[in-house]
């Protein structure tokens, strides 16, 4: 849902990206940086039971690790640095931020635990599809309800509204859990028709 918007964010970073590119930093390491905010997340979001303004830094960090994550793209693709390595090594990444962001709401607590590995498969699972779906030669994007920048951002919004009232995060997750298998099984839907399209 938000890919169209950014791509339009994406055209208006690409000051940053010079910037990023002039100090030396290439798609994969800003996409590797990006990995190790999203752990910085993950250790906030366990430490937070304790320390309620932590889930504000968890916050902070997680968008930044999103932001990360947009800019790797648009290193790549101005400098010509686009390779297949760096979007495998990028995917995995992400798969790896994603998983253990939600392993550590779930660790510390911050939501129930059913409704935590709901989340997460689903999460797991809807940048799966996209991949076979790919893999066959079906486009994907902005096939979905909850895309990962979509995901983020309702994490992000639950985990502010946690710091004033804490069961806030784990109805967040519920609607990630939702939101994110929804999102699978539309994808499942519209490749199901594309492929129909191509037998008739």
């Amino acid at each position: 849902m938000l890919t169209k918007l950014k791509k339009k964010v994406q055209q208006t970073l690409t000051s940053q990206a010079v910037a990023a590119h002039k100090i030396g930093l290439t798609p994969n390491k800003v996409s590797l940086i990006g990995f190790i905010l999203a752990l910085l997340a993950a250790g906030a979001y366990v430490a937070a039971p304790g320390y309620r303004w932590l889930l504000l830094l968890a916050t902070v960090v997680l968008l930044a690790s999103g932001f990360c994550d947009t800019l790797d793209g648009i290193i790549a693709r101005t400098f010509q640095q686009v390779t297949v390595f760096g979007g495998f090594f990028d995917s995995v990444l992400d798969r790896y931020a994603d998983a253990v962001v939600y392993a550590a709401i779930i660790i510390a607590g911050l939501c129930n635990q059913v409704w935590g590995l709901v989340a997460l498969a689903g999460s797991i699972l809807v940048s799966y599809t996209r991949a076979r779906a790919e893999a066959a030669g079906i486009k994907m994007e902005s096939v979905g309800f909850a895309e990962r920048a979509e995901r983020l951002l309702i994490l992000a919004v639950a985990s502010i509204i946690a710091f004033f009232w804490l069961p806030a995060l784990g109805w967040g997750i519920i609607v990630l859990a939702v939101l994110s298998n929804l999102t699978v099984l539309q994808r499942a839907f519209y490749v199901y028709k594309e492929l129909k399209k191509k037998t008739v």
